[in-house]
This record gives C-alpha cells, sequence and structure tokens, in this order.
C-alpha cells in the first residue's frame, strides 16, 4: 500500500463540500468581538472563545502595537537562545502571581505547553490518567511522554480509582490531568475530589485551565479558585487564545518544576518563541481582567440568561455548567443542516462531529462573550427557537 493512499481515497469532506454544508475553514474577512463579516454579510458570533470580548479592547490593540514598534514582529528563535524577551519574563511573574503558583513557564501556544508538560515529566516508569474528554494536546502530550497511558471515562472517579491502586501496586509514579472546563461539554471537572484521590495516591494532579482563566474563580484565576483550593493542585496550565485574546500558553506551578521544564521541554526548548505583540496583548489583559471584574460577572449574567433561554425553548443543552452552551442535535446530517440554516440565518456556530464526540452525540457548540448585547442575545434566540422547531429539533 502506497503511503499516500489513504489521502487519494479521503472523499468524506468533498462530499459534504459538494452539499453545501461544509462548515469549516470560514473565511471570516473581518470581525468585531460579537460579530464576524462571512460573504460580505454580519454575523453573529457565538461561537468563539473570546469569553471576555477583549480581542477588539482599545488597550489590547494599543500594547500589541508598541510591541511591534519596540520589537519587530517576531523573536526569530527560540526562549532558549535568542527569542526569550524581558515581556516574556515579566509576564511569567504576572501569571505566577495571578495564579498564585510559585513561578509560571510561557509557551508559544497552548498545545505546545501540554505537549512540553507532560512528555518531559512522564517517564518511563510513570502512569499518566487521562479523562476520556480531555482535549487532543493532552492526549497528544500523553503520547509523546515513555509513561503508560490511561483514559477513564468523563468524571468516573471510581474507575480513576481502580487504575491508580493497579499503579501504586507495581511502585509507579502518577500524574493525573484534566480539562477545569470540557471545551464541548461546559461542565466543569470535580477537583475537590481529585484532590482528595491524588493525596492519597501520591499523584501529581494537572490542571488544564484554557477555558476557566478569566471566567472562574473570584478574580478569573480559575478552577482551583473557584473551588479554593489552588494550594492542593500541583500544575496550572492555561491559553492565552480564550479570554487572554492573544496566542500562546503557560505552566504555573512549583519553582523546582518550572525551572526543570525550561531546561528539559523540547516544545519551549525547540520552537520560535511568543511573538511580542502577543505577549504585550496577554500583559494588557491581564491588566483589564484584575481592574475590570465587571466583565466576568456580565459574562456570568449573559451565560444564566442564555442556559435558561435554550431550556425553556426545549433544547437539551446537556451538563453545562459555564459560558460553554452545547445544543444537543444528535444525527451528523441534522447538525450540519441546524449549522447551515442557522448561518444563513446571521448566526456563526461550530458543529462538533465524530470522534470530537460520540456518533449520536453531534451538537453545535455555543460560547458566549462579555460584550454581547441582549438584542443580540435575544436574535439568537429566536433564530434557534424558529429553525429548532422546523427541524424537529425541539
Amino acid at each position: 500500500m502506497h503511503l499516500l493512499e489513504k489521502c487519494w481515497n479521503y472523499t468524506r469532506a468533498r462530499e459534504v463540500m459538494a452539499s453545501g454544508y461544509y462548515p469549516y475553514f470560514v473565511p471570516i474577512e473581518g470581525s468585531t468581538d460579537t460579530e464576524a463579516i462571512v460573504g460580505g454579510k454580519r454575523k453573529i458570533m457565538i461561537g468563539s472563545n473570546n469569553y471576555l470580548g477583549l480581542t477588539h479592547h482599545p488597550r489590547i490593540l494599543e500594547a500589541a502595537q508598541e510591541a511591534i514598534r519596540r520589537y519587530g514582529s517576531g523573536c526569530t528563535g527560540s526562549r532558549f537562545l535568542n527569542g526569550n524577551l524581558d515581556l516574556h519574563e515579566e509576564l511569567e511573574a504576572r501569571l505566577a502571581r495571578f495564579t498564585r503558583m510559585e513561578a509560571a513557564l510561557v509557551f508559544s501556544t497552548g498545545y505546545q505547553t501540554n505537549l512540553g508538560v507532560i512528555a518531559t515529566l512522564v517517564g518511563r516508569n510513570d502512569r499518566v490518567f487521562l479523562d476520556k474528554l480531555d482535549h487532543a494536546s493532552i492526549v497528544d502530550g500523553a503520547r509523546l511522554s515513555f509513561g503508560e497511558v490511561h483514559r477513564f471515562n468523563h468524571g468516573d472517579l471510581g474507575g480513576l480509582r481502580r487504575l491508580a491502586e493497579g499503579a501504586r501496586e507495581q511502585g509507579a509514579g502518577m500524574m493525573v490531568i484534566v480539562d477545569g472546563v470540557f471545551s464541548m461539554e461546559g461542565d466543569i471537572a470535580p477537583l475537590p475530589d481529585l484532590a482528595r484521590l491524588c493525596r492519597e495516591y501520591d499523584a501529581v494532579l494537572v490542571v488544564d485551565d484554557a477555558h476557566s482563566i478569566g471566567v472562574l474563580g473570584p478574580t478569573g484565576a480559575g478552577t482551583p479558585e473557584h473551588f479554593g483550593m489552588t494550594e492542593q493542585v500541583h500544575l496550572i496550565i492555561g491559553t492565552f487564545s480564550k479570554s487572554f485574546a492573544s496566542i500562546g500558553g503557560f505552566v504555573a506551578g512549583p519553582e523546582p518544576v518550572i525551572h526543570y521544564l525550561r531546561h528539559h521541554a523540547r516544545s519551549l526548548m525547540f520552537s520560535a518563541s511568543m511573538p511580542p505583540a502577543a505577549a504585550a496583548t496577554v500583559l494588557a489583559a491581564l491588566d483589564i481582567i484584575e481592574q475590570e471584574p465587571d466583565r466576568r460577572e456580565r459574562l456570568w449574567q449573559i451565560t444564566r440568561k442564555m442556559h435558561e433561554g435554550f431550556k425553556s425553548l426545549g433544547f437539551d443543552i446537556g451538563p453545562t455548567e459555564t459560558p460553554i452552551v452545547p445544543i444537543m442535535v444528535g444525527p451528523m446530517e441534522k447538525t450540519f443542516v441546524f449549522w447551515k440554516e442557522l448561518f444563513d440565518a446571521g448566526v456563526f456556530t461550530n458543529p462538533v462531529m465524530p470522534p470530537a464526540v460520540p456518533e449520536d452525540s453531534c451538537r453545535l457548540r455555543t460560547s458566549y462573550i462579555a460584550t454581547h448585547t441582549d438584542e443580540q442575545l435575544d436574535c439568537v434566540l429566536d433564530r434557534f427557537a424558529r429553525i429548532g422547531k422546523r427541524l424537529g429539533v425541539i
């Protein structure tokens, strides 16, 4: 068999394109924080992770422009050698204080952060335990490690306990890593129970707070702060492509662990560093998150409105507790049609298909922004109600 035969035989996406219902790689011609312009038409954006609405904030744009003027457009090298800026180190100090950890380390993307942290820390005789709904970057980081990878059913602490018991009998080191907020369901990881289990089995507890930072907790510091248990989590991983309106990622934790990662994580050492404008953007976003808590309060007002609105219309929104609101549809074909009709009606959503979710639980993933207006939200609910009834979803 030729190595590329699978490419020549892959026809599914082209079939969907030909049908007119292909929902991916939509070219956005322009945007505001709550709208996207596609084909010259404005769409209400409810498919973004721009939770605090900072992508177009004047202070964010000014910080990015000033960084480009001062440092240029890129670092042209890894942080290990010539690409380490004072901005990166200032950002790490700020993030450590924000998350209440001893130290932090900034990577070029959130994906690279998970690859670097897991693959570096989990060794040949270790075990790493993943929730089956963990993000793909966690799965890939675990695959890159030399340890044994075990996955437990979503939220199944009994299953995790059985796996940990087996690892303890073999004298293995253990890491448990979960999403703080699960990106396709919107539910929050049961950190108090996970922390108790990890203490019992002397396992390292790692939380990927990509969808939690800026959203959960009294100051927006994420899931550990939400539960009041930051000191019980060994490492917090975050990304800058959501609430921080930029790109990049970080890990925060004990200083010796961060120091070790700085000198051993291949995805940090052998990748060009985070661009100056991106780092400056995150610093400005941190200022806004700390100085404007009303943004987070508004986001939660919107979240309650949309939870109640969708449920009152008869939609199944699953177990969500956050601004991520999945609209359960079921069959793949109906989900594509629902997406297309909403898109044509001016609402931008994200259709989620296998393998991201099981075959019979396709959905439209919606997520909300602190700067959405009530008028926009009412329009979204109206379009969902009208199209959902016609398609028999409600």
